[in-house]
């Protein structure tokens, strides 16, 4: 699987069941064009539904993620205009990816870069990295997730504080608030991306795709419905031949071998 000559967007798959897909639009700190927009979301379509594909990695440059969206595609763009472009469809595709996504985040994630970000599942950032949502600058508000997925990771009294204020903060503090998983050293971001890529990818993968599903749709689920729909996805497990597997190999002291199935 290759993009396109032309394409800001690359993927490289490893053999150990793992996909590094990287934006690399240098010149422009790879702000999100639309082109790379529906680069991204046709690569994360195709990776979806990749059997030999078992954890995805996203990241950009080593001194930038991503700064934002281009804003000289929409700073004298209508309402009708921006409604017609449905972006939200481009970033239902990494949002509602069924495989774990990692984001490895070096330097900045602004605007549309820590919406990005936040549409993964685990964000590793390096030491030096910073993110922002300074939509508000431009007398403007987060579009696509920045208040709605940012107030659901660090909570109302920071998001809102990072919303009303376009404030730009660092990595230690994004892991302080919850919206990093880890930081690491800046040159240790793509490898730690790749060690828990890796490690999750030789785990079962309908139990690891159960597991994403019901922490994301449990989320905004009364806690009962939630608990219910944990048991199911929990009973369901009991019908794959990895479950099978994974018992027998701790009675047997043996490495486990899953097959998704």
């Amino acid at each position: 699987m290759t993009a396109p000559q032309d394409s800001f967007v690359s993927v490289e798959r490893h053999d150990n069941g793992v996909a590094t897909v990287r934006i690399n639009r240098p010149e422009a700190r790879n702000a999100l064009s639309m082109a790379i927009r529906r680069d991204l979301a046709d690569m994360f379509n195709r990776l979806s539904v990749d059997a030999a594909v078992r954890a995805i990695i996203l990241t950009g440059g080593e001194t930038c993620f991503v700064a934002g969206a281009d804003i000289r595609e929409f700073a004298g763009a209508g309402p009708v205009e921006m409604y017609l472009r449905h972006t939200e469809v481009l970033w239902d595709a990494i949002g509602r990816c069924p495989k774990p996504v990692i984001a490895a985040v070096n330097g900045f994630a602004l605007g549309g870069g820590c919406e990005l970000a936040m549409h993964c599942d685990i964000i590793v950032a390096g030491e030096s990295a910073k993110f922002a949502q300074p939509e508000i600058k431009l007398g403007l508000m987060p579009g696509a997730g920045g208040t709605q997925r940012l107030v659901r990771a660090v909570g109302k009294f920071q998001a809102m504080r990072i919303a009303l204020t376009g404030c730009t903060f660092r990595a230690s503090e994004a892991l302080a608030m919850g919206l990093a998983s880890e930081v690491v050293p800046d040159d240790r971001t793509i490898a730690r991306a790749q060690e828990l890529a890796a490690e999750i990818a030789a785990l079962p993968p309908i139990a690891v795709a159960q597991i994403k599903e019901v922490i994301l749709a449990g989320a905004d689920l009364p806690l009962d419905s939630a608990l219910m729909l944990e048991r199911k996805a929990f009973q369901l497990l009991f019908d794959s031949k990895d479950q099978k597997e994974g018992a027998a190999a701790f009675f047997e002291k043996r490495s486990p071998v899953f097959e998704g199935k």
